[in-house]
């Protein structure tokens, strides 16, 4: 089995080749970005593939069996849509036999949140993928608990964590830990032709700040902002104001979901990986022990 990994030089792709290089040796494992030069894994093969065009990964995916298609980034401007399909469509005329997508958790309720539109790309992409001819697995993705930790820590400056995410309970995995279910997925076919939910426990923004507090030695308390508050709080935020307010509006979206319930789904993880996952407590603690 060979694996080709697209968006290989961002966060999940790389962690993703991280672990199929370990599972399945680096001559089995390909890595794929627009720029391939930025793949920092020196010992598998890197190729060039850019979601605007299936032509690329026509010639990306000639050889492996399988493609991990990790979902476009959300920018201003862009057709995720088309993407996506452009990259399916590059697999079939490669010849690749299997693919595994990288969606997002939900129940449905995230209709009328700012995050709806963006779910109704990562459903379409669903769909197309279960139409495409191809074998198929998705994966959905709780949220990156690194980034919102990363706000909790911010926010010990002034004491208070602000969000919209009010009481709602919400799955959240490591990018590594996702990582590590993702690979699972992709070298097991018995996996196949299925949806899994890959996050473990879920927890309120309190419980998150309470743990962030007992990990970390902070001392911040949790404070339910409205969503207009929380778009401006994030445009205050340089990186997220240089993506856009289209991505602010996601974001606060995300949150909206939170509250909603959309985000408090039942965990597969166990089911791909045979093993739970590891609670939120232990992978905070993991991410204080490579700081």
């Amino acid at each position: 089995m060979k694996i080709a990994v697209t968006a290989a030089s961002g966060r999940l792709g790389h962690a993703i080749l991280k672990v199929l290089n370990e599972e399945i040796g680096p001559d089995n494992v390909v890595g794929i970005a627009r720029s391939p030069e930025k793949i920092d894994m020196p010992a598998i093969e890197k190729r060039r593939g850019d979601y605007q065009s299936a032509e690329d990964f026509v010639g990306a995916f000639d050889g492996p069996d399988t493609a991990v298609l990790i979902s476009a980034p959300v920018t201003t401007g862009t057709d995720r849509v088309a993407m996506h399909r452009n990259v399916m469509e590059g697999a079939k005329r490669a010849g690749v036999r299997k693919m595994l997508y990288t969606s997002i958790i939900g129940n449905g309720k995230e209709e009328g949140t700012k995050f709806f539109a963006t779910q109704q790309v990562n459903r379409q992409a669903e769909h197309d993928l279960k139409n495409s001819g191809l074998e198929w697995v998705v994966a959905r993705n709780g949220l990156y608990l690194e980034l919102d930790l990363k706000h909790i820590i911010r926010a010990d400056e002034v004491g208070v964590y602000q969000n919209n995410g009010g009481e709602g309970r919400c799955g959240y995995l490591t990018v590594d830990e996702l990582a590590f279910g993702i690979a699972r997925l992709a070298t097991d076919d018995r996996h196949d032709g299925r949806i899994y939910n890959l996050i473990g426990e879920t927890n309120t923004q309190a419980e998150l700040v309470a743990m962030a507090n007992q990990v970390f030695g902070l001392n911040v308390e949790y404070q339910a902002i409205s969503a207009e508050d929380n778009i401006e709080r994030f445009m205050a935020d340089e990186t997220i104001a240089a993506r856009g307010e289209e991505v602010a509006r996601m974001l606060t979206g995300c949150f909206e979901c939170i509250a909603a319930g959309a985000f408090d789904v039942g965990s597969d993880f166990e089911a791909a990986t045979g093993r739970p996952a590891k609670t939120t407590l232990q992978q905070m603690q993991e991410i204080l022990q490579r700081r």
